[in-house]
């Protein structure tokens, strides 16, 4: 596969949890349509540019890897129930290239432009931010994974190490709403 202008960019797909407030893992969930929201996630991250994917699972993962299309790479969050944290150490761990673009899976509406819009702004740490309110994707080039890892703790990703670290905002309000399916938020 070509390197696009951007660079060489592994998606995460962060898919581990447990989905408590969903009633079961949301890496199980399929659209109306019937398509699993892995596969739409996967497709997402690829049509918007990046190179390859990987799929961060955990609860229930012999069923979710299932759901996962075939030319994506699965990788198990072993501490998953600790939260966000964890999951996502695990995809930086796996990723490779110059870069990595952190979607959720609960985003099964996430359109590919969003995704080019992040892929194509500058800075080393970008996110996408929905009338100024931060979502997903988020961008990390590949000298912040390290630090980005150690920072995490419990449930909260890497909010706090971005904001610390000058993270880019790149609007995308005009592309989409950036809203999750939480159920029960």
């Amino acid at each position: 596969m070509a390197i696009a202008a951007h660079g060489d960019v592994t998606g995460i797909v962060l898919a581990a949890g447990a989905g408590s407030r969903a009633g079961g893992p949301k890496a199980l969930l399929r659209l109306p349509s019937g398509e699993p929201w892995l596969e739409v996630a996967t497709r997402a991250l690829l049509d918007g540019g990046c190179a390859r994917v990987v799929v961060v699972l955990g609860a229930q993962e012999r069923c979710a890897r299932t759901l996962v299309p075939p030319d994506v790479t699965i990788v198990i969050a072993p501490n998953w129930q600790h939260g966000m944290s964890d999951s996502l150490r695990a995809g930086l761990a796996a990723a490779t290239g110059d870069a990595a673009l952190v979607t959720l899976v609960d985003l099964p509406t996430l359109p590919a432009a969003v995704v080019r819009r992040v892929l194509d702004a500058e800075g080393d740490l970008r996110q996408a931010v929905f009338g100024g309110r931060p979502g997903h994707p988020v961008y990390f080039s590949s000298d912040r994974w390290m630090p980005a890892a150690d920072s995490l703790v419990g449930d909260t990703g890497a909010r706090r190490y971005l904001a610390a670290h000058g993270v880019v905002e790149v609007e995308c309000s005009d592309l989409w709403d950036g809203v999750d399916l939480d159920f029960g938020g």
